[in-house]
């Protein structure tokens, strides 16, 4: 048999096809689908009219008049995740209604139903999910032309204007800049194995660099998404039934489950893209395998509302060589150097997303709850993050443990 001479990048192609991460776009889904075939069309007609169903109090009763549709038809991953999304949109849309605090209990059968059957064909929650919103919610308007935000646009849209576009596609540019990293990770664990320190320098400084745009990229959210329309629009429908007193119970899938289930929101901490440079980085939130705290029982818990194939990714780092110990372990003051570098700039990237929190969530919350909540009431709704978390103690708490994982100079 001949000895494979393929460089470790062009075999990691062959292995990124089975965790479903794609060259250019990373963990997103490469040019997903915008329409099904009919009957399913049906269920794109709502999604893509959700704003002016709302608007004109009309969604729950067209919503109710669906025929309940077998999931067979649903061929291929990529028209199973555009029906997921299109579920996720309806039934976020269903439950929060105009957004006013008319809240739907109940999700009927003839969504429910489906959306539960697609959600475990998927190994995915039955909720609007990062996964959805932001991965798999995007074209380009010109298809040669380049992925900036000017050539982009969302599939489906919640009320609130182009607020929801510049925060999906935000979020979305923000991943494919740090999705350049993720071809470097086998040139990573190659340099390690066979102690190539020229090598493994050079793949961490491609590390930091790619982090450093990603972090760019997050700073169009102030010039695409209005904080006030973000908190007092978007946010209401990007919010789950766990952790959140308007459904403590949860939500009753008719037709599915005899008792109300509870499911998070749509979070950035469901984003496969950090958590695999966390654990490429050694940056630790557990303890002997076991979350060490509140946050890192998060985000353990957010990595089962990722697509399978990208929690396996994350375990299949999890598993190999640590890159911190090796960096330790040969006191070469430039290569500790060098991984300081991605190590700040994951510390740089968590330091903005507190400040975006800040300005997106904590500010517009303090002004609403001046004008009409109690002071108790207010501070429950400031502190909590569509994903139903503490969101600023969980960042800080985040943030803490990865500058805990810079590496002292002796």
């Amino acid at each position: 048999m001949a000895a494979d001479k393929s460089s470790p990048v062009e075999k990691s192609w062959t292995i990124f096809k089975e965790y479903h991460i794609d060259e250019d776009v990373g963990f997103a889904l490469p040019l997903p689908l915008e329409e099904l075939p009919h009957p399913y069309d049906a269920w794109i007609s709502i999604a893509r009219n959700l704003p002016e169903l709302i608007n004109n109090n009309q969604l729950r009763v067209e919503v109710e008049k669906l025929a309940t549709l077998s999931i067979d038809g649903l061929r291929g991953h990529k028209a199973q995740r555009l029906a997921h999304l299109v579920l996720g949109y309806i039934t976020m849309a269903y439950v929060w209604g105009r957004g006013d605090g008319d809240i739907c209990k109940v999700l009927p059968s003839n969504i429910a139903v489906p959306y539960c059957q697609l959600s475990e064909k998927l190994g995915l929650p039955p909720i609007l999910l990062y996964a959805d919103c932001v991965l798999a919610n995007w074209k380009k308007k010109d298809p040669n032309g380049p992925m900036t935000y000017e050539n982009m646009d969302i599939l489906f849209s919640f009320p609130g204007g182009d607020c929801g576009k510049g925060f999906f596609l935000v979020s979305l540019l923000v991943e494919i800049a740090a999705a350049s990293a993720i071809k470097v990770i086998p040139n990573i664990f190659d340099a390690v194995q066979r102690e190539d320190t020229d090598t493994l320098q050079k793949a961490l400084l491609d590390i930091s660099s790619s982090l450093r745009k990603a972090r760019e990229a997050f700073s169009q959210i102030h010039e695409y998404v209005d904080p006030n329309l973000f908190f007092n629009v978007l946010r209401i429908y990007l919010s789950g039934w766990k952790g959140n007193p308007l459904l403590s119970e949860g939500l009753l899938y008719e037709g599915v489950w005899d008792t109300p289930k509870k499911f998070a929101g749509g979070s950035a901490a469901q984003s496969s893209i950090f958590q695999c440079f966390d654990v490429l980085l050694g940056i630790q939130h557990t303890v002997g395998g076991v979350p060490s705290d509140f946050a890192a029982e998060f985000l353990q818990e957010m990595r089962t509302y990722m697509p399978p194939a990208h929690q396996s990714f994350l375990l299949s780092l999890k598993a190999k060589p640590s890159v911190r110990e090796f960096v330790l372990s040969k006191g070469n003051a430039t290569l500790q150097k060098i991984y300081n570098e991605c190590v700040e700039a994951m510390v740089s990237l968590r330091n903005y997303h507190l400040r975006i929190v800040a300005k997106y969530i904590m500010i517009p919350a303090s002004r609403q709850s001046k004008v009409e909540r109690s002071s108790e009431e207010a501070s429950e709704s400031e502190s909590k993050g569509t994903g139903g978390t503490n969101i600023m103690d969980f960042l800080k708490t985040v943030r803490v443990k990865t500058v805990n994982c810079l590496l002292k100079e002796d």
